[in-house]
């Protein structure tokens, strides 16, 4: 008894140390993530795990033996790792977290919307502009934070450029593939903060870059319906062609697609509830807890760690940014004139960013009625910062042993 007393008096005492005084940190940065998640409802089912994860991470090593030694507590050691390494290992490291989760997503995408206007395809393509543009600043920014290691700055700058696409998986999918270590904590949290505020980092930019009567523009929407059989090919039409063109993305492109077939076939229900249910919400709490157990105090309170926030906002910046610009000269050469804030839903973040910009339509006239296309250009998105993912991935490839 007295042994136990004097461990957990060793805990308190801990708190007094700098890695004490880190570690309480980890808990306010893990309370704010909390609180968001609840008190503002952004992204509840990411945050609040995330949050969560980074406390239990972030536990003084002296209780993780107040309970007998030898007990790896939470994260454990190399020879006996605690629970949250083992999922990280099963689940982050295999890559096995982002497949899955994009196959729930997948089941709950409609295609449908894209079908029936391909030209959209283009404003997916187009918002991705900000991955590209990002990865260049990074470089050139990077060895400020002293990262100066030619092989790190390449892939590192690399994943901060997808936090731009608003997709959560193919961050965590990138990053892990580079063996990012103790970056893929802020790379992570930074993607999935960012997806969640989409409705405060959006409207000002899309605000700044369009005048009112051009987020007054009208477009018809064509009700035609998309055949079964149309469908059912689009999936497996897509797979077999970004398996071709772009090879490094058919994991992703795969798994989103088979879980859209799942949807689309129509003798699957029971297993597309699932996949849209269970298998989400499983994964998405796993993923979650597993991510912010990677928040540790040493690595992720560092220069390193604002300077991916401050780049990763820059990127989500640009993305939005280049949609709706794209979509401006595009209308340079149409008679009928495409809403320039539809550009800005090629974003990946689905459906969030296709009802930020059905919101700001509605605001500007309450009868306007943009929400289909913008839905077209969010599931473009999706495709569109998947395949991009898959272009970063053989890019760097060509110079650096992935």
């Amino acid at each position: 008894m007295l042994d136990l007393i004097q461990k957990l008096f060793s805990g308190v005492m801990f708190f007094g140390t700098k890695d004490g005084l880190l570690c309480l940190g980890m808990y306010a940065i893990g309370a704010v993530l909390i609180y968001l998640a609840i008190a503002k409802d952004y992204e509840p089912n990411l945050l609040l795990p995330i949050g969560f994860g980074a406390i239990l991470a972030n536990l003084p090593p002296a209780f993780y033996n107040a309970v007998g030694e030898g007990f790896p507590g939470v994260i454990g050691t190399p020879e006996e790792p605690g629970f949250l390494q083992v999922l990280f290992d099963a689940g982050i490291a295999s890559e096995l977290f982002p497949i899955l989760i994009f196959i729930a997503v997948g089941a709950m995408i409609d295609f449908g919307p894209l079908l029936k206007n391909p030209y959209m395809i283009f404003f997916g393509a187009a918002a991705q502009f900000g991955i590209f543009a990002t990865f260049l600043i990074a470089l050139a920014v990077t060895p400020l934070a002293g990262i100066t290691d030619p092989d790190l700055r390449v892939k590192l700058s690399a994943a901060i450029g997808i936090i731009g696409a608003a997709d959560g998986p193919t961050t965590i999918y990138v990053a892990n593939l580079f063996k990012l270590g103790k970056y893929i904590a802020p790379i992570t949290v930074a993607a999935y903060s960012y997806m969640a505020m989409v409705p405060i980092i959006q409207p000002p930019v899309i605000r700044l870059l369009t005048s009112r009567k051009e987020r007054l523009i009208r477009m018809e929407y064509q009700e035609n319906s998309v055949s079964k059989t149309a469908k059912i090919i689009f999936p497996i039409a897509i797979t077999i062609i970004a398996g071709i063109l772009v090879p490094m993305s058919a994991a992703l492109v795969g798994s989103l697609m088979f879980g859209n077939l799942i949807r689309e076939c129509g003798v699957l229900d029971k297993l597309s509830k699932a996949a849209q249910n269970e298998l989400s919400s499983l994964v998405t709490i796993l993923l979650g807890i597993t991510i912010g157990s990677t928040m540790r105090a040493a690595d992720f309170l560092a220069l390193e760690t604002l300077l991916i926030l401050l780049l990763g906002l820059g990127a989500f910046v640009f993305d939005t940014a280049g949609g709706v610009l794209f979509a401006k000269l595009f209308n340079v050469f149409l008679k009928k004139k495409i809403n320039p804030m539809i550009g800005a839903a090629g974003i990946s973040a689905f459906p969030m960013s296709a009802r930020v910009i059905q919101k700001m339509a509605k605001d500007e006239d309450p009868t306007n009625f943009v929400l289909m296309q913008s839905i077209s250009a969010n599931v473009a998105g999706q495709l569109g910062s998947i395949v991009a993912g898959g272009i970063i991935i053989a890019l760097v490839a060509m110079f650096f042993t992935v």
